[in-house]
Formats: structure tokens, C-alpha cells, sequence
């Protein structure tokens, strides 16, 4: 399967195809289709992130074979409203058809909410391949929720370590970086900017 079966939206027309993600081999036509279903899915890539699967970052939240042929994805959408939503539904029905997994169908759960909790720990190592500092625990509460923290601009932030060189030594240089699930920083060792998962 190629990066080039997947189109991207239209905001990301300018950019290079990401390099296909390596989710291992797919099992052949004839084996179990969950199994199958969720190995095509592994190398479906965030059209925002692309360095890390649909599965990795935990959108997909259940394939199962559907009774007379075909399969259900449940997706979770990062946030309401994101952008990517139609992209990713899109890309997954199109990895899923060209496997021979068709016919798809495609249910949006929104609750419970997505979680920063919900990203692999390898694609927490594929985003920090990527120049992309993961996530650290988005630290729900008793009930269930998670608390917003708001930082000014130079005030104690928790450090975020860069993910070139490792060094804690960083500062947050804006709160919005190429989406708005990112933020960007800058190591003060090796000077370099990077974006940072904000945990959610």
C-alpha cells in the first residue's frame, strides 16, 4: 500500500507525501478480518501528523467484521471539529476497500473523548523521530476529567524535553504551532525549534 493511495486535504496539497508507514504485513484474503482490518489500519497516517497511524495516535477505536461481509471502524475524532475528521474517515475507508475489506462503514464515537493517553507508545516514539516532543499523561482527575493548565509566557510551565537531543533545557515560544493540538518550542542546548503534543 502507498502513501499515494491516500488524499490528504486540500490544505496539505503543497506538501511532499509522507513516507508509507511500515504496520508490518498485512495477512492474506481468507484470514481472520479483524486481524486484517486492524493491519491495514496501522499504516493509515494522520494527514496533520503523518509520521504516526490512525491506530498510533488512538482515533481508531474498534474494527469489527461486519455479518455479511465488511467491516465497522470506530473512530475518534481528537476534538470536535477538527479539521482532519473527513480526511482520516476518507483514508480509512480507501485502505480499507483497496485490502478487499469493503464494504466499510464508518461510526464517529465522540464520547468518551479522545485522550492524549489513547497515543501508542510507538507512535509516542514515531512523533519524537519526527522532531515532535510526545505528550506527557494528560492527568485526569477521580471523575473522569481532565484539568486545563494555563501558563504565562515565562512563568514555571512544565519542561518539555526536546526531542533531538533530550535536553530539559526548553522554552515554549507559542501556544499554537501548525495545529492546534501542538505548541511551539525551542531547545536552549541545541537551539533547535520544535512542535510539542499538548496533552489532552
Amino acid at each position: 500500500m502507498s502513501a499515494a493511495a491516500f488524499r490528504f486535504p486540500d490544505a496539505l496539497a503543497g506538501l511532499p507525501p509522507a513516507a508509507p508507514l511500515d504496520a508490518g504485513p498485512v495477512p492474506p484474503p481468507g484470514a481472520d478480518p479483524r486481524a486484517r482490518a486492524w493491519a491495514v489500519l496501522r499504516a493509515v497516517p494522520d494527514p496533520e501528523v503523518p509520521a504516526v497511524s490512525v491506530v498510533d495516535l488512538g482515533i481508531v477505536r474498534g474494527a469489527e467484521p461486519l455479518p455479511g461481509g465488511g467491516v465497522r471502524v470506530t473512530l475518534t475524532p481528537t476534538y470536535s471539529g477538527c479539521p482532519a475528521t473527513e480526511a482520516i474517515e476518507r483514508s480509512v475507508r480507501e485502505a480499507l476497500d483497496a485490502a478487499g475489506l469493503g464494504p466499510v462503514e464508518v461510526a464517529l464515537r465522540r464520547a468518551p473523548a479522545w485522550t492524549t493517553d489513547w497515543i501508542t507508545p510507538e507512535g509516542r516514539d514515531r512523533l519524537r523521530a519526527a522532531g515532535i516532543a510526545p505528550p506527557g499523561p494528560a492527568e485526569a482527575g477521580g471523575d473522569g476529567l481532565a484539568p486545563l493548565r494555563f501558563f504565562a509566557r515565562g512563568a514555571d510551565a512544565p519542561s518539555v524535553q526536546c526531542p533531538r537531543c533530550a535536553s530539559p533545557r526548553t522554552e515554549q515560544l507559542a501556544a499554537f504551532g501548525a495545529t492546534a493540538c501542538k505548541s511551539l518550542w525551542r531547545c536552549l542546548a541545541c537551539r533547535e525549534p520544535f512542535e510539542h503534543f499538548k496533552p489532552l
